[in-house]
């Protein structure tokens, strides 16, 4: 499926035509003679002539004064008497007067009834937060939230779609009882929910949704304002850091400027999935994820080095000392320009702030790691899942970790956020060292051992800093998770430094990075694998802005003419992808990216995911170095054509490969023979610059399918092999040296890998 805009939706479903484009500029008038004749109600019916319709008089008008969108005359009243896919919380005359009570209580208007405003433009503001804020339209992804689905998500996990505010909506609850809030204020009615109409289903609310505009940046400076325990001590850090202005972005006005006059057009349909159009993104919003120490973390850890201060009379100097003290960030420069990214508080304070809002259900993904589904296995975690990502500042990585095993840690919670840490560094019974075939029976399903990665004497904050800092969500001293407009606030157990040990530890394992994770946009702009959008078996197809007009991928610095850059996302289908999505580009296509920093110097492989199981897999020369002017060649053009039993060519010529396998079954019997001679195969394909596919993910779509490793098609490449610098920006340059230009080169995921892991003799590499 795709995203359009609601009105597109309107316009399409209502007139009854399947149309190719529609350019966000037309304003066409909805076409009422396409409503359902059926004698059940539509969701605008039942809110008007239904057995409690007196309830919703309030609401009903205002439906019929706001309109859709910007770009349309059509009020919302006609939007849901329309064929679609609608959830509607709709909020019952006393939760609106209600909300007027409130908007006289904070001197907005004069007086609590529709009298008191003093201004239209302030009246259809408040018009549009009530109706808008109101109603989901699920009808490009044929979804309904009923009561079922919204009483399993986990509390504060947002919803899937956004409504027609474009704000994500979620859910809290009271435990023990049937009483569930809208975004923690707005109870759902214990009668009138889960009203199903034609069109829709209709959740009568007692309470207008009206989710705050506040950015990180407001709510800091209102919990210093009001003294409010919590997140005081990180807030002073944040403002002294001049970072202030950076977390009060919300959206890009200049790409919301060239979508909304039509500078910006779709893709044309893609080759292989000729359904699926490359819809550009709506909008380019910001966001950020903070994780902070609370403030009774401060007054203990203080405290251990002789500053006895509470909460509110913590100053930025006194962290200035606590680092000093404990050895952190030795290198950064100790004085109190806290706005140079080389000051030592500014290396502390940015180590903890992601570019990307990931919302609880994205801290971590799971989907087809090995002996989990998602369409199956819901909470059963297996193995470990993890992300890396860039932080902001002086750029460096950090890792957040789940697995079976911390979830059972975890007894503070029993949803799917339990057991999620930051910089966990267990040692896992992945077939090597002390978990080799010799030594025990349970040696190779990669779950936790229970033992964690020496620290050695590498400089470190914690005794068992490798255990991980667990993000908490709540605390007892008044910290929370909060979910702002632009940005994610999380308590964190400890205190969370990028120290010598970590950068080892980051070092010291593979560091394998899905591609979308390394571009912030499709994280905040909920590209990255949403998949409630679209049903089991669909594909979602975006594609990625190429305008010499504005560069909407920070991390995608050059694209040339002739590139047509789509993303794949899918729920079901039978692909051999890491996560289920991939990048897939086509034409002359020639684009550079900004890679993530290593974590410490060394020598580094970089690989590269491939699944060569389409006969339309592309050849591609590979560019890579610091220059961004002077990228040279890698090698000989990497061919993605290439599996270890067949070479897949146009027209679906298959010829043998030259590996020595004849058939996908003599590749799968690898599998049983013991790792030293498994080794020694890997050894010889990896003097070719070939590796198998990583055991982690499952080839196909269910728990039941081939592994990775057992895969012919799944195959990673050896691109770049040397020595890199943490302090360094890399960069890597993909040019199509095909002149068919429907051709396709696959972007799945990066593995960053030093010289200590993959050519270790004491522990080699594991087939993970």
């Amino acid at each position: 499926m795709k995203y359009i805009s609601h009105f597109q939706r309107i316009h399409w479903m209502l007139a009854g035509v399947v149309m190719a484009c529609l350019t966000v500029s037309c304003t066409e008038e909805i076409d009422t003679s396409a409503r359902f004749t059926q004698t059940e109600h539509t969701i605008l019916s039942y809110l008007e002539e239904g057995e409690v319709a007196s309830e919703f008089t309030e609401y009903v008008e205002l439906l019929k004064h706001v309109s859709v969108s910007s770009q349309s005359s059509s009020s919302v009243a006609q939007f849901l008497s329309a064929r679609g896919k609608y959830t509607c919380f709709a909020p019952d005359n006393k939760a609106i007067y209600d909300y007027l009570d409130s908007l006289k209580a904070k001197g907005i208007i004069t007086e609590a009834s529709w009298d008191g405003f003093q201004s239209q433009e302030t009246l259809d503001s408040i018009r549009k937060v009530i109706v808008l804020n109101s109603i989901l339209d699920g009808s490009s992804s044929n979804l309904i939230l009923e009561m079922g689905e919204i009483e399993s998500k986990n509390d504060k996990d947002e919803f899937p779609l956004p409504n027609l505010y474009n704000r994500k909506l979620y859910k809290t609850s009271i435990d023990q009882t049937d009483s569930i809030f809208i975004n923690g204020t707005s109870l759902i009615d214990l009668k009138n929910r889960d009203v199903l109409t034609i069109n829709g289903r209709v959740h009568r609310v007692h309470g207008v949704i009206a989710p705050s505009n506040d950015t990180m940046t407001d709510l800091f400076r209102q919990m210093i304002a009001e003294n409010k325990k919590g997140f005081i001590v990180m807030a002073k850090l944040i403002l002294a850091c001049g970072l202030e202005d950076t977390l009060s972005k919300t959206q890009d006005d200049v790409w919301e400027n060239l979508y909304l006059t039509g500078q910006i057009q779709d893709l044309k349909n893609h080759p292989t999935e000729p359904d699926q159009p490359g819809t550009m993104p709506e909008h380019r919003k910001y966001g950020f994820t903070i994780f902070a120490e609370p403030d009774e973390l401060w007054e203990t850890e203080l405290a251990s080095i002789g500053i006895n201060k509470t909460y509110d009379q913590i100053n930025v100097n006194d962290i200035k000392q606590y680092l000093t003290a404990k050895g952190l960030y030795s290198n950064a420069q100790d004085n109190t320009d806290y706005k140079n990214e080389d000051n030592i508080v500014n290396q502390f304070v940015t180590y903890h702030i992601l570019p990307e809002k990931l919302s609880p259900d994205k801290l971590v993904i799971h989907y087809n790691e090995n002996g989990y589904y998602f369409a199956t296995n819901k909470k059963n975690y297996t193995v470990p899942v993890y992300e890396y990502f860039t932080t902001m500042g002086k750029r460096r990585l950090l890792k957040i970790f789940q697995s079976a095993e911390s979830v059972k840690e975890d007894t503070e919670r029993e949803d799917g956020n339990a057991g999620i840490y930051l910089n966990r560094f267990p040692i896992l019974r992945n077939g090597r060292g002390d978990f080799s075939d010799e030594k025990v029976t349970k040696n190779n399903d990669y779950h936790e051992s229970g033992q964690f990665k020496a620290i050695g004497s590498a400089h470190h904050l914690y005794e068992d800093e490798n255990v991980g800092n667990k993000i908490m969500f709540e605390t007892p001293g008044g910290a929370y998770h909060q979910n702002l407009i632009n940005s994610c606030i999380y308590p964190i157990q400890r205190v969370l430094a990028y120290t010598e040990n970590t950068q080892n530890r980051l070092a010291g394992e593979r560091i394998r990075i899905d591609m979308a994770a390394m571009f912030p946009e499709f994280i905040n702009n909920d590209i990255r694998r949403p998949m409630s959008y679209y049903s089991y078996g669909a594909t979602f197809t975006r594609a990625v802005p190429i305008t010499d007009k504005y560069r909407y991928v920070d991390n995608l610095v050059e694209i040339r003419d002739g590139t047509e850059f789509y993303y794949f996302g899918a729920y079901g289908r039978g692909w051999s992808n890491y996560q289920m999505d991939e990048f897939n580009i086509i034409g002359k296509y020639e684009f550079t990216m900004k890679l993530p920093p290593v974590p410490k110097k060394g020598h580094y492989e970089i690989r590269f995911g491939v699944s060569s199981g389409s006969s339309v897999r592309s050849m591609c020369q590979v560019y890579f170095g610091d220059n961004i002017n002077y990228l040279p060649a890698i090698g000989i053009p990497m061919d993605l054509r290439i599996g270890f039993v067949n070479h897949r060519f146009r027209g679906g010529t298959n010829i043998n490969s030259n590996f020595g396998y004849a058939s996908s079954d003599e590749y799968k019997k690898e599998a049983n023979l013991s790792m030293e001679d498994q080794d020694k195969i890997s050894k010889n394909l990896r003097a070719r610059g070939f590796m198998k596919g990583p055991k982690y993910f499952h080839c196909g779509a269910s728990n039941t399918a081939d592994l990775g490793i057992q895969c012919e098609h799944v195959t990673r490449r050896i691109m770049v092999s040397k020595d890199l610098d943490p302090d360094k920006t890399y960069y890597i340059r993909f040019k199509n040296v095909l002149d068919d230009i429907e051709s396709q080169f696959f972007m799945d995921y990066f593995e960053f890998v030093s010289k200590d892991v993959y050519d270790n003799p004491v522990e080699p590499e594991d087939i993970w």
